[in-house]
C-alpha cells in the first residue's frame, strides 16, 4: 500500500477562496472591511517569516492587515497597552500576537488581554472552554485545519477510532475536542504513554502532535489509517515531522507531508477565524 498524499497547500488555497468570498459578501452587505492586527515584539527571524506569510495570505484573501512591531526591549506593559488599544478599536476584528515574545514577557498574560471575540488564534481560556463545552467559538487554528484535511480524504470521522499523540493547549487538547464534536471515539496519548504503539495501531485517524522528530514509525500505524502529521522539527537545516514518513506512507491510506501539509492550513484557518470574528461583530 502507498498512501495518498493530502495536499495541504491545495486545500488551504480552497479555504482562502472561501474566506475571500465571505469577506467580499460582508463588505457588500455592511460596508465593513475585515481587518486583522498582527503584533510582534523583537526580531526573531522565524517570527518575521511567519508574520510575512500571514500578511501575504491576508492580502490574497481580501483581508486588511496591520502589522505592529515593537523592539525586543519593549516592556510587557507596553505590549499590553497596544493590545488593549487594538481590542477597543471597532475596525479591528482579529488580533494575533506572534509568539514567542521576548524573554521576561508573560505570554499568557498578554494573550488573555485579547477579547475572546477577537482571539483569532483561539488560545484564550474562554474560547478553549467553549470548545470543550461544544459552544460556538473561535477554535485553535491548527486543529481546525487538521479537521479540514481529514474531511478532504472523504473519510467520515463519525464513529472512527481517533488517537491524538500530544496534549498541548495549542494542538493536542483542542484537536481531541474537535474530533469528539465530529463524533469520533478519541484517545489522547503522549510521549510518556506506556505501550503507545498498541494504542496508535488501533487508530483509524492518527494525529501526531508530540513535537519529536519521526517519533511515530510505520509499525505504530494501522493499515489504511489517515495520518495527520503536525510536527515541525528542524534538524541540520532540514524540516522533519513527528511521523517517519517513508515508513508510514507504506502503511497508511492517507498522510500529510512535512512541509506542505498542516502548516498552510494553520494560516488558512486563521483567516477563516478572522472573517468569522468580523461577521460576529
Amino acid at each position: 500500500m502507498t498512501a495518498k498524499i493530502i495536499d495541504g497547500k491545495a486545500i488551504a488555497a480552497q479555504v482562502r477562496m472561501r474566506v475571500k468570498e465571505r469577506a467580499r459578501e460582508l463588505f457588500e452587505r455592511s460596508g465593513k472591511k475585515t481587518r486583522l492586527a498582527v503584533v510582534m515584539a523583537g526580531d526573531n527571524p522565524a517570527s518575521e517569516i511567519y508574520v510575512r506569510n500571514k500578511i501575504k495570505a491576508c492580502e490574497e484573501a481580501g483581508i486588511e492587515s496591520q502589522s505592529f512591531r515593537l523592539s525586543a526591549d519593549a516592556s510587557e506593559q507596553k505590549i499590553i497597552e497596544l493590545v488593549d488599544k487594538l481590542d477597543s478599536d471597532n475596525l479591528t476584528h482579529g488580533i494575533l500576537v506572534q509568539l514567542p515574545l521576548p524573554t521576561g514577557i508573560n505570554e499568557r498574560r498578554v494573550l488573555e488581554r485579547i477579547s475572546p471575540r477577537k482571539d483569532v488564534d483561539g488560545f484564550h481560556a474562554v474560547n478553549a472552554g467553549n470548545l470543550m463545552l461544544g459552544n460556538d467559538c473561535l477554535a485553535a487554528c491548527t486543529p481546525q485545519g487538521c479537521i479540514e484535511l481529514i474531511r478532504s480524504t472523504g473519510i467520515n470521522i463519525e464513529g472512527k477510532n481517533a488517537v491524538v499523540v500530544g496534549r498541548s493547549n495549542i494542538v493536542g487538547k483542542p484537536m481531541a475536542m474537535l474530533l469528539l464534536q465530529n463524533n469520533a471515539t478519541v484517545t489522547i496519548a503522549h510521549s510518556k504513554t506506556e505501550n503507545l504503539a498498541s494504542i496508535t495501531s488501533r487508530a483509524d485517524i492518527l494525529v501526531a502532535a508530540v513535537g519529536k522528530k519521526e517519533f511515530i514509525t510505520g509499525d505504530m500505524i494501522k493499515p489504511g489509517a489517515v495520518v495527520i502529521d503536525v510536527g515541525m522539527n528542524r534538524h541540520d537545516g532540514k524540516l522533519y515531522g513527528d511521523v517517519k514518513f517513508d515508513e508510514a506512507s507504506r502503511v497508511a491510506a492517507f498522510i500529510t507531508p512535512v512541509p506542505g501539509g498542516v502548516g498552510p492550513m494553520t494560516i488558512a484557518m486563521l483567516l477563516e477565524n478572522t472573517v468569522t470574528a468580523a461577521e460576529n461583530a
